[in-house]
């Protein structure tokens, strides 16, 4: 698989963008992809991590003269018009066709996507703004936000699929290996961690080291880590040396240090999601302006401490900090809460959606009839069935038979590469269907229900356009169904209670 990545990394911009991209770079590299990076700006630093990392780099050349440059808020961030951007990736693949085009830029939209569809199979975009219109066939938004299920509506294809929240945070393996290590914090505040990205350019770093001194506290541990681009490198490390705090610069593990601490203080962006998996209680300080409604949002869901900080900043981190150490419920409140949210499988789940790009649903035939037996007697589905006794083959076949001759009634067959991995059944009633989903018990690939039942979803659209509404019916006991449907935007209706009587005596 050919995969193309068209990300940068500035001052303006920050690291966080060609970092995920990495990340899910590193992990499909593993499973045999061939990747390459498409970038305009690229610090040295990072050259040689994609290097070392055995990654292809292309690098655009740099047009700051920019005569058309367009409307988008941070289309000062490309460096060049986007049709020129486009016109340049173009030729960089030098006619070889990619099966994915991963894109992470605030400054590209549909229109530099459309003039790449012709040496790409599929689009990747991973975005956070939900400001601009998108051409792709699948959208990726880590971050929590409490309207996610509807801020891109109306700004990708009516077929793109939606990958929303943390649960698909793009995070390297050690923060999945340190998080069965950790436990949510509780306890007094004994080691701070003090990290504000790998570009702080208001050095917001040197403030937060000012506000803890002025804090006061006693017997605390605080380690302090700026990425190689900090314009204040050499004053962070003296104010360190002063207070005696540990001074980190460009460090390969910060999983480590976050594990190690009971306090963060840092930025939002992605990092974020990395403190919550490891259920890191953070002081969040916005560094952008585009990360207000994600940290006001996850604040407002108990994820994080983010204050309004107005006058003097140092005053001010200071005062709140206080505040934060002296408040051991609220920070073991948002220990639990970033863990239950965030559990550090992102990189699987979002690959597992590229690699489902393959699954294709068709209407069952006559010679599915023993494969679909054989799954509906298999206790794993059996279990989470209303009926849960074992079918005969009699009764199969003729139930089998009635669905095939039925306008009302339709098995599809979910395959990957002609290969049988799950059937969904849809019981159409006027203008609603219900509908029944189980995967082959042998896989296990992650986000497999999801890709099956949305495409059963797409073929009930384009073949029954008077079918306008779809339902489920799932057993209490059932919590992969329950997550399966939540997550494809079910709604629920009504729930049925249920309590077993002893006889009087």
């Amino acid at each position: 698989m050919r995969i193309a990545f068209r990300v940068d990394a500035t001052l303006e911009s920050g690291v966080g963008h060609f970092m995920r991209c990495l990340t899910l770079a590193n992990a499909l590299k593993v499973r045999g992809a061939r990747t390459r990076f498409v970038c305009r700006h690229v610090p040295e630093v990072m050259r040689k991590l994609l290097e070392a990392q055995g990654h292809g780099l292309t690098t655009l050349t740099s047009d700051r003269c920019i005569a058309d440059q367009d409307e988008l808020a941070h289309a000062s961030f490309l460096g060049s018009s986007q049709l020129s951007d486009a016109t340049e990736t173009v030729d960089a693949f030098k006619n070889e066709t990619q099966d994915w085009l991963v894109v992470d830029h605030y400054a590209l939209d549909h229109r530099w996507e459309s003039a790449l569809r012709h040496c790409t199979e599929h689009i990747l975009v991973i975005d956070d703004l939900a400001d601009r219109m998108h051409n792709c066939d699948i959208l990726l938004d880590q971050n929590y936000y409490c309207d996610m299920d509807t801020r891109y509506s109306g700004k990708v294809p009516p077929n793109c699929h939606l990958l929303l929240g943390p649960r698909y945070a793009l995070l390297r393996d050690e923060f999945l290996q340190l998080r069965q290590q950790v436990e949510a914090r509780t306890g007094r505040m004994k080691n701070l961690l003090i990290f504000f990205g790998g570009v702080d350019a208001s050095n917001l770093t040197g403030k937060a080291i000012e506000a803890v001194v002025r804090a006061g506290f006693e017997g605390l541990r605080v380690d302090v880590v700026i990425g190689a681009q900090h314009p204040c490198a050499n004053e962070i490390e003296e104010l360190c040396k002063r207070f005696q705090y540990t001074f980190h610069a460009q460090v390969d593990q910060i999983g480590r240090l976050m594990a190690a601490a009971d306090v963060a203080i840092g930025a939002g962006g992605s990092s974020t999601w990395e403190r919550c998996c490891l259920g890191l209680p953070t002081f969040a300080i916005c560094t952008a302006s585009n990360q207000n409604k994600q940290l006001s949002d996850a604040a407002f869901e108990g994820l994080l401490y983010s204050p309004l900080l107005s006058g003097d900043m140092t005053a001010a981190i200071s005062r709140h900090l206080i505040s934060l150490s002296e408040n051991s419920s609220l920070r073991r409140s948002i220990s639990a809460k970033g863990m239950l949210l965030v559990d550090g499988r992102g990189v699987a789940r979002v690959i597992s959606k590229l690699e489902a790009n393959e699954l294709t649903v068709r209407l069952a035939n006559r010679s599915d009839s023993r494969q679909l037996f054989e799954w509906r007697n298999h206790p794993d589905i059996r279990m989470v069935s209303r009926n849960t006794e074992i079918i005969s083959w009699e009764v199969h076949e003729n139930w089998f038979l009635q669905v095939l001759l039925s306008t009302d009634r339709a098995v599809l067959i979910g395959e990957v590469h002609g290969v049988m991995v799950g059937a969904v059944r849809f019981d159409i009633y006027g203008a609603s269907a219900e509908v029944s989903i189980y995967r082959s018990p042998s896989l296990k690939q992650t986000g497999l229900g999801q890709d099956l039942l949305r495409s059963a979803e797409r073929w009930l659209a384009a073949t029954r356009p008077d079918v306008c509404n779809v339902r489920a019916h799932v057993i209490g006991s059932n919590e992969p169904s329950h997550r399966l449907f939540s997550g494809a935007h079910y709604h629920v209706v009504s729930t049925t209670y249920s309590k077993g009587l002893q006889p009087s005596e």
